[in-house]
């Protein structure tokens, strides 16, 4: 019998195989959970029928999980894993509860001492730190910039104290149309010896993961586009030391 748990399900950050970015023992573990806590039913469904066309999508149940779900209704979502059936937490791409508002469920989950399993898969901010270069002891993953100019502007100088005083990497995203006015805005108020990584379609048939120092990037302003980016940002001593270690 299958374990009685809240199992948080990757999803491919982009359109490739499922087989070659997420194990096998994901989909056998999928093919027995009935209940799906999702992001977006619609491409929770396709993804779903991606792992295994046989699949009965009709005879499994979807709650919407999403940044305007009021908590009373994401505590309700767990009432079968109350009643002792595994239910399934489904982002939009990537892992659950990671800069995706599955953390909510998860979180009501653990206060409950409800079993939470995470299963494995792709995380576009770890495989973007790991093809760095950067500091992979000591960084921060801090979400998306604020939309005010001026809180945005304060945002980058604490990403600066701690990459100067500290040497702690600085990880961010931001909405895929803004990419590129970000990249300007680094361009425009980083210092220029600190390093800039670009980490674009992760997994994906255009994947590109470049650090350069900001100094290096302003010279080439190459666009980015409107392609899933991670930014990230580091102390350019960080080799140096690396190397002394």
């Amino acid at each position: 019998m299958m374990e009685s748990a809240l199992y948080l399900i990757p999803v491919p950050l982009s359109e490739v195989p499922v087989e070659e970015v997420l194990p096998s023992n994901n989909t056998s573990i999928l093919r027995q959970i009935k209940y799906f806590i999702v992001e977006n039913e619609r491409s929770a469904r396709r993804f779903l029928k991606s792992c295994d066309r046989l699949i009965d999508i009709d005879s499994l149940t979807f709650y919407p999980l999403n940044g305007h779900t009021p908590m009373e209704a994401i505590s309700s979502y767990l009432d079968p894993l109350r009643a002792g059936c595994p239910v399934g937490v489904i982002s939009e791409a990537g892992c659950p509860a990671v800069a995706d508002p599955g953390a909510d469920v998860v979180a009501i989950a653990q206060r409950e001492g409800l079993r939470v399993i995470p299963l494995v898969g792709p995380c576009s901010i770890v495989m973007s730190l790991m093809a760095s270069g950067m500091n992979g002891q000591n960084f921060a993953f801090v979400g998306y910039l604020p939309i005010d100019a001026s809180e945005r502007a304060r945002s980058f100088r604490s990403m600066e104290r701690a990459i100067t005083e500290r040497g702690q990497t600085q990880i961010f995203i931001e909405t895929p149309y803004r990419n590129d006015r970000i990249l300007s805005e680094i361009c425009e108020r980083m210092p220029r010896q600190i390093r800039l990584c670009v980490a674009t379609d992760v997994t994906g048939k255009g994947e590109r993961i470049v650090t350069k120092t900001v100094a290096e990037w302003a010279a080439q302003r190459t666009p980015i586009g409107k392609v899933p980016t991670i930014f990230l940002l580091g102390s350019p001593q960080q080799i140096a030391s690396a190397v002394r270690r």
